[in-house]
């Protein structure tokens, strides 16, 4: 049964009437699920609810949400103009929350060659140097093209990253979803030294689709930096998270494995079932092929649209809503990103009326 999500107050669905598209729009863009949580964090919340008292929190290192403590931090160890390093195509809203906060934008540009992304450490390492950049914002794994970063890898921008004194924000929020034989490795864990220039950010909100209660969990060894941030966080006043946020966060943690599990291998399915159907009747579509998160990354420049002629489209031919490439990043034009987090049936249709392009 695929649930009823329309009159939630939902980003995903709701917004198809407000934002003016086709009601019949399947929406396939914002990463969240359409899943229910785990049972046992349903149950949790409900024992909550029937204690009945819901007072202040204790906050520990939660905060709302991973792109509110990113914030934080770049306000609290940086100042204005100081330049921050992101590698494009990234998640947009590192873009933003660079840009709202005074800093400077410094853009290395992630390489592409034969449908994989990987990093230019030369250019990486040149744009530190010749914009004195203070802080690194890493996507690991990377929203939107799916790379599962390797040991090495990391290794080689952690290191160029210590010896030039930039603190490193390592956004894992979609650590839990890896495919075939990668793995993910926690950033701080692949020398001491790295766990003095970096924070981690990890939530239960993508792994457990729990995004509508804002809960994350920031891991900041340095006593330093951690003493800055809560103290920027003391600032916006934001000293007790929603209580049934961190009842939700420790039961998922606690008892979700298996519910997690079961995801993870319905999602693999999912997946084979995008590779297949692209692969035999979308030919002017390829896949960048996700080695991590439920977002998949798809080219499809070869139908020889413009971002705009692209949109229209999808939008209003197929009915269909995908993120568009270009808010990633310049580089991104004629890209799209697809959520796979949801029934089969309702991929299955969205590949359907996409193939009518």
């Amino acid at each position: 049964m695929i649930p009823e999500r329309m009159g939630t107050n939902s980003v995903k669905y709701d917004l198809i009437k407000k934002t003016g598209r086709p009601e019949d729009t399947i929406p396939l863009w914002v990463a969240d699920m359409d899943f229910p949580s785990p049972p046992e964090v349903l149950q949790a919340l409900q024992n909550r609810i029937e204690h009945g008292i819901f007072g202040y929190s204790f906050p520990d290192e939660k905060s709302p949400g991973v792109m509110f403590a990113i914030s934080a931090i770049i306000r609290a160890i940086t100042e204005k103009d100081d330049g921050i390093l992101i590698c494009q195509p990234v998640y947009y809203p590192f873009y933003n929350t660079i840009v709202d906060n005074g800093r400077k934008v410094v853009v290395c540009e992630l390489q592409e060659e034969d449908g994989r992304y990987f990093v230019d450490y030369v250019d990486f390492e040149e744009k530190i140097k010749q914009n004195d950049v203070k802080v690194f914002l890493l996507c690991s794994p990377h929203n939107p093209v799916g790379r599962v970063w390797t040991k090495e890898e990391l290794k080689t921008m952690g290191d160029i990253c210590l010896r030039n004194g930039v603190f490193v924000i390592s956004d894992e929020i979609h650590a839990d979803f890896i495919f075939g034989n990668h793995t993910h490795t926690v950033f701080p864990t692949i020398r001491q030294e790295y766990e003095d220039i970096c924070a981690v950010c990890t939530s239960p909100s993508k792994t457990f689709n729990l995004a509508g209660l804002q809960i994350a969990n920031i891991y900041i060894h340095n006593d330093e930096v951690r003493g800055k941030v809560k103290r920027e966080l003391e600032k916006q006043s934001y000293t007790h998270p929603n209580v049934m946020a961190m009842v939700a966060c420790q039961a998922a943690y606690m008892c979700g494995e298996k519910w997690l599990n079961d995801l993870l291998r319905y999602l693999e399915g999912n997946l084979r079932y995008l590779q297949t159907y692209v692969r035999e009747k979308l030919p002017k579509v390829s896949i960048v092929e996700p080695q991590g998160t439920y977002l998949v990354w798809l080219d499809f420049r070869k139908c020889g649209l413009s971002d705009k002629q692209l949109k229209n489209m999808l939008i209003n031919r197929s009915r269909i809503w995908l993120d568009d490439g270009y808010i990633f990043g310049p580089s991104a034009s004629g890209f799209q990103r697809i959520n796979i987090a949801c029934p089969i049936a309702t991929l299955q249709k969205a590949l359907d009326r996409i193939s009518l392009l």
